[in-house]
């Protein structure tokens, strides 16, 4: 089954599984997607729960979650290129909703990437709202409320 041996853990900021996290996302919005890396990174970091999903000793999969008093915000949500099409960001989206839920909020937002819209709709969100620019990506806002 694609995605099995897949482990998703919520770990400390500046673990070591978590500083692999940030070099995925480094590896996706910065070269990948040539966001800034100023913009990248930030001060929500230092607060937010961080997510991995560990696959054959690697960090395939990273997000966050920030815990807002009207919603967890879900962001900064990236698979590594070889193991996209296994279906882990589902997975990976679906754990966030589960710790959010676990930290008593029921009600989860985000921020899409434009073409990224199908995929989280598939998971319950709606998106909301005009699209808007950030880090010269066109973006939607989604809620699964």
């Amino acid at each position: 089954m694609a995605g099995s041996g897949f482990t998703l853990l919520a770990v400390p900021v500046f673990s070591p599984l978590c500083n692999l996290g940030f070099a995925l996302r480094r590896e996706v919005f910065v070269i990948e997607q040539q966001v800034p890396p100023e913009l990248e990174h930030d001060a929500d970091d230092m607060t937010a729960t961080h997510l991995v999903g560990v696959m054959d000793g690697s960090v395939v999969a990273v997000a966050r979650i920030l815990f807002k008093p009207e919603h967890a915000k879900i962001g900064r949500v990236a698979i590594a290129r070889s193991h996209r099409g296994l279906k882990l960001g589902a997975r990976l989206i679906e754990f966030a909703v589960e710790v959010a839920r676990e930290k008593g909020q029921t009600r989860c937002y985000l921020e899409s990437q434009a073409d990224k819209v199908g995929f989280y709709a598939r998971l319950g969100f709606a998106a909301y709202g005009d699209e808007f620019m950030d880090a010269g990506i066109p973006h939607l806002r989604m809620k699964n409320y």
